[in-house]
């Protein structure tokens, strides 16, 4: 299944223009706050009527302007987890769960979910009698979601379904939410402005800002070239060792070998890296006697000014993009300028299955 956007909408003096297409697997709308994300969602799941466009699933058309049709947002067959969980406190979570089919009929195509299925996928069986008073954020959202899989949507909405969450609820959902990315078989739309949630979601990134697409494509490509105050670099990377000595475990990337906290991932697997540019040092020559276990050789490919007297140094790491926040100051002190080779200290990598 995939979904094909493209729309214009014109609200007082915001503009929002957007064209992209969406494939099985999970398509991030990634930009600042007041980009146009949550009203792109909108636009697809039929709240919001653009001015001109065309929104199709799975070449099923849901809005043309051109062709004047417009399918009311309870027949386009989209599910839609908020931000908040939205549950009916007086129902249980079996009763949630089970609210959306009754208002939707299974003509086969969509998520192919039972009950059963659903709740094995999010892991929520212990929950089933409860109600939703009782259940933590993280659990709601799961309830939530598993609610919106059971309407058997061709298309799943998500709008910041982290974005009320803490650290720790945010961490015991973000697994579920990847399972449902490889497993659930549909489209899904996810709205972030979490750089580190993107990278570690994402397979698709559409960047938007002030309205406009201004990129679309491969997470590792298109993230690090989002404007979000953060920066950022990712690596696809393979489990090569596991150091049970130390409790390392050695990736292998295009950039070079990174050695990073024990993982759970057998060898040979896949992961994202995500490394923050803030994490990243730069020497002019190979460091010696630091604690830091990984150097990258590199070159400097360009250097952006961040704001506050900061610069993004960008890499080539054999390859591989790597950014660096360092100040101006080190700038100037360290003569960077594009085509110097330099050595990129890494002080800390994030990483997840991919």
């Amino acid at each position: 299944m995939s979904l094909d956007v493209d729309i214009e909408l014109v609200r007082d003096s915001f503009h929002l223009v957007a064209r992209f297409s969406a494939q099985p697997g999970l398509t991030a709308l990634f930009g600042r706050s007041g980009s146009g994300k949550s009203t792109l969602v909108d636009i697809v799941a039929g709240l919001v009527r653009p001015d001109r466009g065309r929104v199709a699933v799975d070449g099923k058309l849901l809005l043309s302007t051109e062709q004047d049709v417009f399918v009311p947002s309870h027949l386009r067959r989209i599910g839609y987890v908020f931000q908040d969980s939205r549950l009916f406190p007086h129902l249980s979570v079996r009763r949630n769960l089970l609210y959306g089919r009754w208002f939707t009929r299974h003509d086969g195509n969509g998520a192919a979910t039972g009950l059963e299925a659903v709740v094995a996928l999010l892991g929520i069986g212990h929950l089933l009698e409860r109600r939703p008073g009782s259940l933590s954020g993280g659990e709601k959202q799961r309830v939530a979601i598993g609610r919106a899989l059971l309407a058997h949507p061709r298309l799943l909405l998500m709008d910041e379904p982290l974005a009320s969450l803490d650290d720790a609820r945010r961490a015991e959902i973000l697994p579920f939410i990847e399972r449902l990315r490889d497993e659930a078989g549909v489209p899904i739309l996810y709205v972030s402005h979490s750089v580190a949630e993107v990278a570690r979601l994402a397979t698709t990134v559409v960047l938007l800002n002030d309205g406009k697409v201004t990129a679309t494509g491969p997470v590792v490509d298109i993230l690090p070239q989002a404007d979000s105050g953060e920066g950022g670099s990712v690596l696809d990377a393979v489990v090569t060792k596991h150091d049970a000595r130390f409790q390392l475990t050695t990736l292998a990337t295009r950039a070079g070998d990174l050695q990073v906290p024990q993982l759970s991932a057998p060898v040979g697997s896949t992961v994202r890296a995500y490394i923050r540019a803030r994490d990243v040092m730069l020497a002019l020559e190979p460091p010696s006697q630091i604690s830091a276990l990984n150097v990258l050789a590199a070159r400097v490919a360009a250097i952006v000014d961040a704001g506050r007297a900061q610069a993004d140094v960008r890499l080539d790491c054999n390859g591989a993009a790597v950014t660096a926040r360092v100040t101006a100051r080190s700038v100037e002190g360290l003569a960077l300028a594009p085509g110097r080779p330099v050595h990129a200290v890494i002080k800390s990598v994030s990483f997840e299955r991919s």
